[in-house]
């Protein structure tokens, strides 16, 4: 069985009947076609996590969350979601015949909404949770409360609270070191951390199993609304600090606690690490380079890596000869408002006539 499932002896130990597969992992690292040689990278490489079952990478954590909650003897999930983790949950809950329950992060993309009602998750949107640092811990510890109360599994998308499943995310980096054995930096989007910390950890671990020399500078990326690890990973900053607010635009990092930040740092002195900040109107510009130049169709999550990846080139920062990794998150489906910003029906042009439609045919062939 590829996925995740092929690096069980470096992930938590799931017996193999509770194992739940739907597809996740053994996702493509594909070579950059025109981007990389327009700002002078030979080597650069997107790792497409949005070809993941439900669309993203949050299926690795799905997989062994679900899993363990099965091994446990668990018949509920109560989690919380923006978004992608919500549709992961609910996805491989389906398949294993479990309740999953979510608590929505407010103004959470109604398609990401959709989907987790489709998989047939119970779902609530919670006024300003996900946004004020104060509603978000007071929701976050109600749920712990009712999940042991209630012997339901608490799965939230971060080591804080889901140390388990979160071990499944850092198969993303075995399959990278596994594929990719001269990688020299990784840029990885961020909003409460817990991608980021399972990549340092995946890497860290992969080089304590293998014995291997592999080393690679793993960046931080964050909206610049939303700089709760960033600046403590490119040492601007010394001291983790929750935002009262966050400001960003961009869906599923609008993160504003701390959350795996502390156990970030403490992860830092075994990896080499950096931390950038990208505006949302950078992100939303790479996002639609990606869909025009490469043909990979993401979310604006899944276009942050590449935004760091272009600041730091700007300052000199990276290799043009190694190889380089952008981790894409999730699938463009997953946010229509911004798919909206750009391409709406009025751009698709409508004729009339045979002729017309010859006349403008010749125009766009010939422009």
């Amino acid at each position: 069985m590829k996925g995740i499932w092929t690096y069980r002896e470096l992930i938590h130990p799931i017996a193999p009947e509770f194992q739940v597969a739907l597809g996740e992992g053994n996702t493509p690292l594909v070579k950059a076609r025109n981007i990389g040689n327009k700002i002078g990278l030979e080597n650069l490489y997107f790792k497409l996590e949005n070809l993941n079952p439900s669309g993203s990478y949050k299926d690795r954590f799905a997989a062994l969350a679900v899993a363990n909650c099965l091994q446990q003897g668990k018949k509920a999930i109560l989690a919380t979601s923006s978004g992608n983790t919500g549709a992961a949950l609910a996805a491989y809950a389906a398949a294993a015949g479990l309740k999953c329950i979510i608590c929505l992060v407010d103004g959470a993309p109604f398609g990401k909404v959709q989907q987790m009602g489709v998989y047939g998750a119970e779902l609530l949107m919670i006024k300003d949770f996900g946004i004020s640092d104060s509603c978000t811990i007071e929701v976050m510890e109600t749920l712990r409360e009712l999940a042991t109360e209630h012997d339901s599994s608490l799965e939230i998308s971060a080591y804080k609270f889901s140390p388990i499943g979160m071990q499944g995310v850092q198969t993303i980096a075995f399959e990278i070191a596994e594929e990719l054995e001269d990688v020299d930096q990784v840029f990885v989007p961020a909003g409460g951390g817990g991608l980021y910390l399972s990549i340092l950890r995946g890497f860290a671990k992969w080089k304590a199993h293998k014995q291997s020399g592999l080393n690679p500078t793993i960046h931080c990326v964050q909206p610049e609304g939303n700089d709760t690890i960033a600046s403590l990973m490119n040492r601007s900053r010394k001291e983790p600090v929750a935002l009262p607010t966050s400001t960003t635009k961009i869906s599923g990092l609008q993160v504003s606690s701390l959350l795996d930040a502390e156990a970030i740092m403490e992860q830092t002195p075994f990896n080499d690490t950096d931390g950038i900040l990208v505006s949302d109107e950078e992100v939303f510009y790479y996002q639609k380079l990606l869909a025009q130049e490469e043909g990979i169709y993401c979310e604006p999550a899944g276009a942050v890596a590449l935004a760091g990846l272009m600041a730091a080139a700007s300052l000199g920062k990276v290799d043009p000869k190694k190889p380089v990794v952008c981790l894409v998150t999730g699938h463009g489906f997953k946010d229509q408002q911004a798919l909206n910003k750009i391409y709406t029906q009025q751009d698709c042009r409508y004729v009339d006539t045979v002729k017309q439609t010859k006349e403008e045919l010749v125009k766009k062939i010939y422009k």
